[in-house]
């Protein structure tokens, strides 16, 4: 492996990670418009509302995409500790009073001057760093429990602990798969890892009792048409509007479930409402442009110079992955119900960024590979 001091950027943008993002942008502008327009009207007296924040957070994640893809990726290795603390600081904020905002019963974000933010978000990126930085520095002691798995753990469980008690099981969860995944690309030993994952079950177990609302979810996903007017309303009609879709969709604009039947059908389940506009075409289209993203990024990673770019853009397309699966899966019945965007789809601002940036630091480690 080169020393990633010594590589050299050689100009230009991935073209494969470039054009399946703005693509991706394009549609989710298209979308968020056409699934929040009646939300918006009956909310805030305008249809143009959420589609007009939307296309502003899309020019902003192209901007960010293009600052990312030239910052030196090395440069995140230097600042992970300062980066990890402002990531740990933030979810401790939203704890303070009048500092965190609750939505729905959950206290995720942060609002400053207006602009609301969720700290998890960062988090998970901030995770990302410091795990590619640390296993890069101890790989020769990789192996070794003391080293190179109890210090991530501690880090990890640290965050997880904030996460949860927004509360947001789910991203707790992602953060798990994802660190369980870097570290098992890293080397460390498996049965550390397995032994890790018997012993959260309890703690999952706990939360999935002590909340009932968790337990709701996952009774009614096993059969969401014997609670369809309960808990399994959400996957009822979701499903009710991909059948809708067909093969070639009802058309842009013309959803029937967006029109107060699916809840938010802008955020989380923007691709009920993509299935029911665009059909089974609209979904191949969309899901190959996820592939071709998640494929171009793992090659970036497997001819990656260095392990700490290695490791990074493993964390990196993990992540993307699996908040994909996670949105299309729950959208399809697959999955519990849970809360997360379909990336550069769905609305919402602090996902989308720190998603173009992921995509920005991808691109930063492809130009740096060797010709």
């Amino acid at each position: 492996m080169t020393n990633y001091q010594s590589t050299k950027d050689r100009g230009g943008y991935d073209g494969l990670l470039l054009v399946g993002t703005l693509l991706l942008l394009g549609i989710g502008v298209v979308m968020v418009y056409s699934a929040s327009s009646a939300v918006a009207l009956k909310r805030f007296g305008s249809d143009t509302y959420f589609f007009k924040r939307q296309v502003v957070y899309a020019l902003t994640a192209i901007l960010v995409l293009i600052v990312c893809r030239h910052v030196p990726y090395p440069l995140y290795g230097k600042m992970v500790y300062p980066i990890l603390v402002v990531a740990f600081l933030l979810l401790v904020a939203l704890y303070l009073p009048g500092v965190g905002h609750q939505v729905g019963g959950a206290r995720r974000w942060l609002r400053v001057l207006g602009v609301s933010f969720q700290p998890s978000e960062l988090a998970r990126l901030a995770l990302i760093i410091y795990l590619a930085y640390s296993m890069s520095k101890k790989q020769k002691k990789i192996k070794v429990f003391a080293i190179g798995f109890l210090p991530h753990a501690i880090v990890f469980g640290g965050f997880g602990a904030l996460i949860v008690m927004q509360p947001d099981f789910g991203m707790a969860a992602i953060l798990a798969l994802i660190a369980w995944t870097m570290l098992f690309v890293g080397g460390v030993r498996v049965s550390y890892l397995f032994t890790a994952f018997a012993a959260i079950l309890p703690i999952v177990y706990y939360l999935l009792i002590h909340a009932g609302y968790r337990l709701r979810r996952l009774v009614s996903f096993l059969d969401p048409w014997r609670y369809e007017s309960d808990a399994g309303y959400q996957i009822v009609h979701s499903l009710m509007a991909f059948g809708s879709g067909g093969v070639m969709g009802a058309g842009i604009g013309k959803s029937y479930q967006k029109l107060f039947y699916l809840p938010e059908p802008h955020t989380d389940f923007v691709f009920s409402v993509l299935g029911e506009e665009l059909g089974l075409v609209g979904v191949c289209l969309v899901i190959g442009l996820y592939v071709m993203i998640l494929w171009r990024g793992i090659v970036v990673a497997m001819k990656a110079r260095d392990l700490f770019a290695i490791y990074l853009a493993v964390g990196l397309i993990s992540a993307l992955g699996l908040q994909v699966c996670v949105n299309m899966g729950v959208a399809m019945g697959l999955l519990p119900t849970k809360g997360l965007t379909l990336p550069f789809v769905s609305y919402g601002g602090t996902s989308l960024l720190m998603n173009a940036a992921a995509i920005g630091i991808l691109m930063n480690i492809s130009a740096r590979q060797a010709v």
